[in-house]
C-alpha cells in the first residue's frame, strides 16, 4: 500500500478524499466507495498500490483505440476497485466483486516491472484499463512517469469520473484518454452508475484542451441510453466541446455478461445505426460501431471523399492511409501514429 497522493487530514482523524468527485468522507478504519483506500490512524492509504489484478498484451482496438497508435498492441494494467457501480459492468468481477474483503487481491508487480514488461515486448505503449484508473491514481502515475521516460505513451480507458486535481497531475503523463459517456442524463449516472454527469463533461473537456488525444465511448443499453435525444446531445457535446475529429465509439450492450441486468436484451444492430447516422448528420467525422465484429461502421473513412482508408473486423486492422492521410484525395486522417 502506499499513502494517497490526494486527500485532506480532517478532525477526529478523519479524512477526505480529494481523487474523485466523491470527496468521500472516511472514518477511522474505513474505506472509500471505490473500496480500495482506507484511513488507517488519521492517513489515507491506497491500498490496492502494485497489487495488478490484470497485466495483459492487446490490440489497441480493445480499449478502443481506433486513432491512437493503429494496428499496435498494448500492455493492459489493472488493479481491483471502481468509484462507480454500474448495473451494466462486464468487469464486476474485479470492479465490485472484491468489496467487503480485508485483503486486496492482485499479484504485486512494480511500475518498473510494468516499464521493462512493455519494453521487452516491444509495445509502444501501457494501457490503463479494465477496471477505472483514477482509483490505482498512486500506482498508475508512478507508472506512468517511468513509462514516459522510457519513451513509451500511455493512455487511459477511463470513466471520466475523476477529480480536477487528479486530472492535473496525470495530464502531463497522458498521450490518450478513452472517456465513457454513458448518457446525458445525471439521473441515468445517478440510477446506474452511482455518479454525476457534469464531472465526466468537464474531464472530457479539460482533457482536449490539454492537448490529450480523447475517443469517446457510450454502450448503449436498451429503456435505459438508447433514446434519439440522448444521441442528439451527446453528438452535439462532443462536436461543440470535444471538436468534430474526436472518435465516437457506439457499442452494443449485451446483458449475457453484465453485473445486474441480464434480463435486458442486446442493443438492436437497428439502434447502433440510428446513433451513427445522428452523430454523422451532426458533424462528427468518425462515428463507430462496436461489439459488433464485420459491420462496415468498424472501419474509418475518409470524412471529405469517403475512401476506406483503415478496414477492421474486430481486432484485425488493414491500414490503406498513407501516413495517417487518406490514400484517394491525401486528407488528414487525424491519427496519432507515433
Amino acid at each position: 500500500m502506499k499513502e494517497a497522493f490526494l486527500y485532506k487530514k480532517i478532525k477526529d482523524k478523519k479524512v477526505q478524499c480529494r481523487n474523485c468527485p466523491h470527496y468521500c468522507l472516511i472514518l477511522l478504519e474505513k474505506r472509500g466507495i471505490c473500496g480500495v483506500r482506507e484511513n488507517i490512524d488519521g492517513k489515507l492509504y491506497a491500498l490496492n498500490y502494485g497489487k495488478a489484478i490484470a497485466c495483459h498484451i492487446d490490440p489497441i482496438e480493445k480499449k478502443p483505440f481506433f486513432h491512437f497508435l493503429p494496428g499496435s498492441y498494448s500492455l493492459s494494467i489493472a488493479t481491483v476497485g471502481c468509484n462507480y457501480s454500474c448495473l451494466n459492468c462486464q468487469n464486476w468481477d474485479i470492479s465490485q466483486g472484491f468489496k467487503g474483503v480485508k485483503e486486496i487481491p492482485g499479484k504485486d508487480i512494480s511500475p518498473e516491472e510494468i516499464v521493462e514488461t512493455a519494453l521487452k515486448n516491444k509495445l509502444p505503449s501501457i494501457s490503463y484499463t479494465y477496471t477505472e484508473p483514477t482509483i490505482f491514481l498512486e500506482y498508475a502515475l508512478e507508472t506512468m512517469k517511468m513509462a514516459k521516460k522510457a519513451g513509451l505513451k500511455n493512455n487511459w480507458v477511463s470513466n471520466g469520473f475523476m477529480s480536477e486535481e487528479s486530472a492535473k497531475l496525470v495530464i502531463p503523463y497522458l498521450d490518450a484518454n478513452n472517456i465513457d459517456l454513458k448518457s446525458f442524463s445525471d439521473e441515468f449516472y445517478k440510477s446506474n452508475c452511482g455518479g454525476k454527469l457534469k464531472p465526466v463533461l468537464e474531464t472530457a473537456k479539460l482533457m482536449k484542451k490539454s492537448g490529450v488525444w480523447v475517443e469517446i465511448t457510450t454502450l448503449v443499453i436498451p429503456t435505459l441510453s438508447d433514446s434519439e435525444e440522448m444521441f442528439k446531445k451527446i453528438a452535439n457535446f462532443i462536436y461543440t466541446e470535444l471538436g468534430p475529429e474526436t472518435p465516437w465509439h457506439i457499442s452494443q450492450f449485451s446483458g449475457a455478461i453484465s453485473w445486474k441486468l441480464q434480463h435486458l436484451p442486446d442493443t438492436p444492430i437497428e439502434t447502433l445505426e440510428k446513433a451513427i447516422k445522428i452523430g454523422r448528420e451532426i458533424g462528427l467525422k468518425y462515428v463507430y460501431i462496436g461489439n459488433i465484429p464485420g459491420h462496415q461502421a468498424e472501419n474509418t473513412y475518409c470524412p471529405k471523399c469517403k475512401a476506406l482508408s483503415i478496414s477492421r473486423v474486430n481486432y484485425y486492422i488493414h491500414r490503406h492511409d498513407k501516413s495517417g492521410k487518406c490514400p484517394k484525395c491525401g486528407e488528414d486522417l487525424n491519427l496519432i501514429l507515433e
